[in-house]
């Protein structure tokens, strides 16, 4: 049954003096305002920003109410005469204002549809009061790492860096993947230290900070990974600058394409819930689901989140188990070393479920990577067992397995796995496979035509280990080179054992590769490629043959470290087969074509042999202090690629999540040409991944559009703090800014 949320709405946060220095907006309701060659219908809102020089060109004009089911935000960019028009607006009375770079947020105007404005923008009264709406990067920027002559570390008694830090891309990379994974780093709420009075020091006031909620424990395990006391020096020297006037250099204001850009910002789920991901249609085909639904994963309290777009209603399903909760561990522990400066001792997460990622089918039925039952394998997994997968590899334990929810009957479906999932995606096949990450040493997959015929979840999964045909002979055959003994693939690669004895070249090697972003191969419905992160991290292409698990062979990609690349976390594939990557780590959004490696196996294919496969664009924004190789302080979560042109860009548009940016990061197809779809209000967008639906082909821009959340683990970090609820965002590009 769903459990309907009360109606909420966004806490509006006030910049520092940003109130009492606005200017008061005038309004003329229902004519031309003045300078304004707008035309409007009767569900938008237009007119011109006017600031002390003249017209405001790029900024946002924001529209916001609370008279609907859940809480509702429209902005827009100003065109080169500062024209703007808020298009199709629901039937409600708006707040509206202006915010930009330069400025301080203007006073806040009331407007129904069908009004036209004026609008008054004032400058800002000084660089720290105008960079209080810089993006969280540009904030990020000005934090300083240790130099890179500084590696590797030596340890408390030299010069406090943590031993197992080698270089400074493994620094950096720890403080994106430590903590940007989770939660913005660089936004008001941890650039500042809101509580400083209560300590000795900003030392000491980072050093509580880490250890607070129920995130504590693994957020201060990472502060020690560094070496403790360097970092949080660090951090406590970056928050003490920014307190004593620092301010980051200033972003561009939205140009170009940016200006045709229409955010929409919805709240759905509830207050302490994080929103890992959502779906709105099938990525093979993004007419399903039409002006349906919107499915998200609540990670911290075993929810599905649902938003009606047409209605405006957000309610919460439960996700089932198969096992009594009790007798199950949650992902989130129930103590904190150290209380919430939020919520205090509240315990807000309880999540034995552990679910991660959503996926829909043509059916648009979403299938759901969940933990149903505890880690231990049933014996059909294990050694011993009849099953194919089994007989070739067995399986002890799984963290999260799999299940599907059928709109059409409210019905969940649990389907047991013997690998762990994490991320899923579809293959474009008469099985329509579903395909997981997370299985460690393995990849697996469900046959859900199959599945939907029997019912049998046995006979419908299947896995297979991940080895490369080192002797390059073709097919991969037993005895092979394993990295649990003492042989492994390569140096680079992360395994266990020793290096002491190479490679058997007569042998095929398996590699403990890892999968976290994976994508289908559209040309092939026997190869799906997947992505994990480290220095350098790898990309590992699986095709799986014709009689798995005996034909199943891998190959493995590096990005290119001597280009300062390193560190992929999601990643997807276009049209054409060619793999897109967004290195959190390192700031780079980089595509890999294996049509141009010359070598694809053999001895020599473990990592490094297709340089020539790669292409590099740095992502925009400012770059970390400090760092002379490539290191943008950008960091990207996941990618997607908008293989039908949902959003207006083009086909096989690659999208990054511009998670510590506010934004998405989108590369205009052919060109180098970045194009920033940015959401000015509230801040914090911290996405993770995102995906595009076409509702209405004949609509044009309107039929169509990204849909994206608010994914972060701290939704009281978002302008309005403490009550704030998780975001669901749409994105749609107009041919111009004044399209109506």
């Amino acid at each position: 049954m769903q459990r309907l949320l009360k109606r909420p709405r966004f806490v509006a946060l006030a910049l520092a003096g940003a109130i009492a220095l606005a200017w008061v907006a005038g309004t003329t309701t229902g004519t031309q305002a003045q300078g304004a060659a707008v035309q409007i219908d009767s569900d938008d809102i237009g007119g011109v920003v006017q600031g002390p020089n003249g017209p405001e060109a790029g900024v946002w004009v924001i529209a916001e109410t609370d008279d609907l089911q859940t809480g509702f935000v429209r902005s827009v960019v100003t065109d080169d005469q500062g024209h703007f028009v808020v298009p199709d607006l629901p039937s409600a009375s708006f707040e509206v204002w202006v915010r930009g770079y330069g400025l301080a947020d203007s006073a806040k105007v009331t407007a129904r549809p069908g009004s036209t404005l004026t609008l008054q923008a004032r400058t800002a009264a000084s660089p720290q009061e105008a960079a209080q709406v810089y993006p969280a990067n540009y904030w990020f920027s000005l934090l300083e790492v240790p130099a890179a002559s500084e590696f590797p570390g030596t340890g408390p008694r030299g010069n406090g860096i943590a031993e197992g830090m080698q270089t400074q891309q493994d620094w950096i990379a720890s403080v994106k993947q430590g903590c940007s994974y989770c939660h913005q780093v660089g936004n008001k709420a941890t650039r500042e230290i809101q509580n400083i009075d209560q300590f000795d020091s900003s030392v000491a006031a980072w050093d509580r900070r880490v250890q607070s909620s129920q995130r504590g424990a693994s957020m201060s395990n990472a502060m020690s990974r560094f070496g403790r006391q360097r970092a949080l020096q660090m951090f406590a020297d970056w928050t003490d600058r920014i307190s004593a006037g620092a301010v980051p250099p200033a972003p561009p204001r939205p140009a170009g394409e940016e200006r045709n850009v229409v955010v929409t910002v919805f709240d759905w789920a509830q207050e302490v819930d994080y929103v890992h991901d959502e779906i709105s249609t099938d990525k093979r085909n993004p007419r399903v689901n039409s002006n349906g639904k919107i499915y998200g994963v609540a990670i911290s309290n075993d929810y599905l989140s649902v938003f009606d777009p047409t209605t405006h209603v957000a309610s919460d399903i439960p996700l089932p188990l198969r096992a009594d909760r009790s007798t199950m561990e949650p992902m989130f522990p129930p103590t904190m070393p150290a209380p919430s400066m939020y919520y205090g001792d509240d315990i807000l997460w309880d999540n034995p479920a552990n679910p991660h990622t959503n996926m829909m089918d043509h059916k648009s039925r979403v299938w759901i990577t969940h933990q149903i039952r505890p880690e231990d394998n049933p014996a059909w997994c294990k050694e011993g067992s009849s099953h194919p997968s089994a007989q070739y590899y067995p399986l002890e334990r799984s963290g999260r397995q799999a299940s599907y929810y059928d709109p059409a009957s409210g019905e969940f479906a649990l389907i047991d796995t013997c690998y762990s999932t994490h991320h899923l995606v579809f293959a474009e096949n008469e099985d329509h496979t579903l395909w997981f990450s997370g299985g460690g040493d393995v990849l697996g997959w469900l046959n859900t035509r199959l599945y939907d015929e029997t019912g049998d979840e046995q006979a419908s999964t299947a896995w297979c280990p991940l080895v490369l045909d080192t002797n390059a002979d073709g097919q991969i055959t037993r005895p092979w080179n394993d990295p649990s003994g003492r042989a492994r693939a390569t140096e680079d690669m992360s395994t266990e054992g020793s290096d002491e004895t190479a490679i058997d070249p007569t042998l095929d090697t398996r590699i403990r590769g890892g999968a976290y972003g994976i994508a289908a191969d559209p040309d092939d419905t026997n190869v799906v490629w997947f992505s994990s992160g480290g220095v350098p991290g790898h990309i590992i292409r699986l095709d799986v043959g014709d009689n798995p698990p005996e034909t199943c062979m891998a190959e493995v990609y590096f990005p290119p470290m001597d280009q300062g690349a390193y560190g992929p976390r999601g990643m997807d594939i276009d049209r054409n087969g060619v793999v897109w990557t967004a290195l959190g780590s390192s700031g780079h959004f980089v595509s890999l074509d294996r049509s141009k490696c010359a070598t694809l196996n053999g001895p020599t294919a473990t990592g490094n042999h297709c340089p020539e496969g790669w292409e590099l664009f740095p992502m925009p924004g400012p770059q970390l202090s400090g760092v002379d190789a490539p290191g943008s302080a950008a960091f990207s979560y996941y990618n997607w690629v908008d293989q039908f042109d949902t959003f207006g860009l083009g086909e096989n548009a690659p999208i990054a999540a511009g998670s510590n940016s506010d934004s998405l990061l989108a590369l205009k197809p052919g060109t180098d040409e970045w194009v920033v779809l940015r959401v000015p209000y509230p801040m914090g967008f911290h996405t993770r991944g995102l995906d595009g639906r076409i509702d209405d082909p004949e609509a044009g821009w309107k039929g169509k559009g990204l849909w994206s959340t608010n994914a972060t683990a701290a939704n009281y970090h978002t302008e309005g703090g403490r009550g704030t609820k998780p975001m669901l965002v749409k994105f749609q590009l107009r041919p111009d800014p004044l399209a109506h």
